[in-house]
């Protein structure tokens, strides 16, 4: 773990961020389809995903659905910094716990 991460470095933790949050929420959705759930909206697939118990924490996967659409538009370094943290201290963990959950799905064997 980098002790004092660099702009460029926190940047980096934040677009991989936005790719893997984006993938994420778009294998729920493929998930839910398969399912037989008719999904449209990242928050959507959040909702349903979680009333599934997909998902745990549904409400802190909506609010880092609410950072990642924030990433688009980030041009304050407070800003930046807080969803780094968020990502850093909670976000991981949420995706972390997606893996898991899909890699002992048996009906994906």
């Amino acid at each position: 773990m980098i002790e004092e991460p660099s702009v460029t470095e926190k940047a980096g933790v934040i677009q991989f961020f936005e790719i893997t949050f984006e993938l994420s929420w778009k294998l729920m959705k493929d998930y839910l389809s398969y399912m037989g759930y008719d999904v449209k909206s990242p928050r959507e697939t959040i909702k349903i995903a979680y009333s599934i118990e997909l998902i745990d924490e549904g409400s802190l996967w909506l609010d880092a659905l609410m950072d990642r659409n924030a990433t688009v538009h980030i041009y304050d370094q407070e800003q930046s910094d807080a969803i780094y943290c968020m990502i850093k201290e909670q976000y991981f963990q949420l995706l972390q716990n997606l893996y898991e959950k899909f890699k002992g799905l048996s009906c994906l064997d």
